[in-house]
């Protein structure tokens, strides 16, 4: 039906008779001429009727915004005055020959051919119209382009795709699972899968020593804006492959994404220790891009008799850190300082403590804040030195818990960052290794990743000391998201079996959810370890976009509801008594 895409259309085409199929964009009548802009996945051209083809000319007059029409005619160039740089076919046009309307559209709901501030409720009820915006096109045309190249990348260095199940059983991750019932095996249910990250290792323990998979996974959890009950993940896992080559290759694969879809080289990647990311940046996965650092002063505050203060710098689990701005004096104003005081109360933090620094040679009266006067001069003096304070500096503290105080300053870091435009590079990727194993709870310990995460030490020295032990994981970080994730895996019955024991997972437990993998563990399973990439992720910040719902074709909305299909919706009763699923306070059902 069509010769060639909109979009495609050039200088080269000049005098060459072509057929385009499309949406109209745009229909501007001037008098004895139409001009209609014509849209297709590839762009936006211009095509010209004018009154010497009475038909054509006829028909043009009806159309209106969203009609599918097949148009035929001559390109050729524009007038001087008439060029449109801001389009990629701005040099020429169409001088229609042929028209035909294929189909008609209703008055869409906003505007296609304008950024206009619409609802992302209304965006996303008509998605199918949502999509066809350029902004859209172009996100989804990078993300089908960026999936090719990975899957090239990984072929080329020996990967095979390998799917694995959908329908599995329900796992013990951090996530709630999605639950499927079975109408064959009465009330037993299937769920969708977290992630493959059974079945890989599974796949490892076959033989398969490359393996990848663009995954589809599902976590039944509350949303933000990088988060969706169903999402894409690059999921890799290899064998005989030690932590350093695993990161080289997936480096590399970003690397080179970056090269060819966004000619950007990346530098190399710091290696940052996970305390260390906690102690300078307050998060795990830390924009690189801010220059602002956590400083911690819990030291220098033991003995004052300011209890705000001196209640967490004598309490073990205690944090006190300063945040310093250079010339935040005169960068912010009063009233910013009471905003950002209630943004980090978000956080847990019950206030933000200040002062600003007008002369660090007058520890009287050169340092304005509400708390200076709780300071003795030499705790003032000993704050300004350790911080590198100068005159017209601002400095913030937190003095909490200390997941609350790196939390807290750890987000403001990040705010102070974008709002004051501190950012000293456009990119600024790292990964974050030497993770903790377990991290404290109510009830003993949990994983800090996940319980098949290989520790650094032996099974002695981790059963000894479970607290200190530090785990084989890393995780890539780029401009402060997380990109994605994984670790060494343990391939050691003995190993495997230490962990269960620290988590308290006893044999009973250990069987009934992993009884599959301890019996592959038993035969002969391989060195093995991989990570596993949010391609959602991944292209929101290749696209500059805001959500990755910008970047996947039919997402949900916060509330993990599809507001295009009305889903979840109700099920028929029958259907339900098929499933031996009765609902609760359903008096239909008999």
């Amino acid at each position: 039906m069509r010769s060639e895409y909109c979009g495609a259309l050039n200088t080269k085409y000049i005098d060459q008779t072509v057929t385009l199929c499309g949406w109209v964009h745009r229909r501007r009548d001037h008098g004895g001429v139409i001009f209609i802009d014509l849209r297709d996945r590839d762009g936006i051209v211009q095509v010209v009727f004018d009154s010497d083809s009475e038909e054509n000319f006829a028909l043009a007059d009806k159309v209106r915004s969203e009609y599918v029409l097949q148009v035929t005619g001559k390109v050729r160039a524009r007038d001087a005055a008439t060029v449109n740089a801001n389009m990629l076919t701005g040099e020429i046009e169409v001088y229609g020959t042929d028209l035909t309307i294929l189909n008609s559209s209703e008055i869409p709901p906003f505007p296609l051919n304008e950024h206009g501030t619409v609802g992302e409720d209304v965006r996303l009820k008509y998605r199918y119209l949502d999509l066809r915006r350029q902004e859209m096109q172009n996100n989804l045309r990078i993300r089908s382009k960026v999936t090719t190249a990975i899957r090239n990348y990984l072929d080329d260095n020996g990967f095979l795709d390998i799917e694995t199940p959908i329908l599995t059983r329900a796992t013990p991750e951090g996530a709630r699972d999605y639950l499927v019932p079975s109408r064959t095996h009465e009330n037993k249910f299937f769920a969708l899968p977290q992630s493959p990250q059974l079945f890989k290792q599974l796949l490892m323990v076959s033989g398969f020593d490359r393996y990848y998979q663009i995954a589809k996974c599902f976590r039944d959890e509350d949303l933000r804006a990088d988060r969706q009950p169903e999402f894409t993940q690059i999921d890799i896992e290899t064998s005989f492959m030690s932590k350093e080559e695993i990161m080289s290759i997936a480096e590399g694969m970003v690397k080179s994404l970056f090269v060819q879809h966004m000619d950007v080289a990346l530098d190399e990647f710091p290696r940052i220790p996970y305390v260390e990311a906690i102690a300078k940046y307050g998060s795990d996965k830390p924009d690189l891009r801010i220059p602002l650092e956590l400083v911690d002063i819990k030291d220098l505050l033991t003995d004052v008799e300011f209890k705000v203060f001196s209640g967490p710098a004598n309490d073990p689990k205690g944090r006190i850190a300063a945040l310093k701005i250079d010339d935040g004096n005169e960068k912010l104003t009063r009233k910013q300082i009471d905003d950002y005081t209630a943004f980090v109360g978000i956080y847990g933090a019950k206030g933000l403590a200040y002062i600003k620094v007008n002369d660090t040679s007058d520890l009287e009266d050169g340092l304005q804040s509400p708390i200076v006067k709780f300071l003795p001069n030499e705790v003032r003096g000993a704050i300004l030195q350790r911080v590198g304070a100068e005159n017209g500096d601002l400095i913030f503290f937190g003095a909490d818990k200390a997941t609350i105080v790196s939390e807290s300053l750890g987000a403001l870091r990040c705010k102070l960052g974008e709002d004051l435009d501190l950012y000293t590079c456009e990119w600024a990727p790292l990964w974050v290794v030497d993770f903790p194993m377990f991290e404290e709870a109510e009830k003993g310990w949990t994983s800090l990743h996940h319980p098949f995460t290989s520790p650094s030490c032996t099974p002695e020295e981790l059963n000894a000391n479970p607290g200190k032990a530090l785990s084989v994981a890393y995780d890539m970080v780029l401009n402060g998201t997380e990109l994605g994730g994984g670790s060494v895996r343990i391939h050691d019955p003995k190993m495997q079996q230490t962990v269960f024991e620290i988590l308290n997972i006893g044999k009973a437990e250990q069987r009934e959810k992993f009884g599959f993998l301890l019996d592959a563990l038993q035969h002969g399973a391989p060195p093995h370890g991989g990570l596993a990439f949010g391609l959602d992720r991944l292209i929101m910040l290749m696209t500059d976009s805001d959500s990755i719902r910008d970047v996947i074709a039919f997402p949900k909305t916060q509330t993990a509801a599809c507001v295009m299909t009305d889903a979840p919706g109700d099920v028929d009763l029958k259907q339900l008594r098929e499933l031996n699923i009765r609902l609760r306070g359903n008096k239909q059902d008999g």
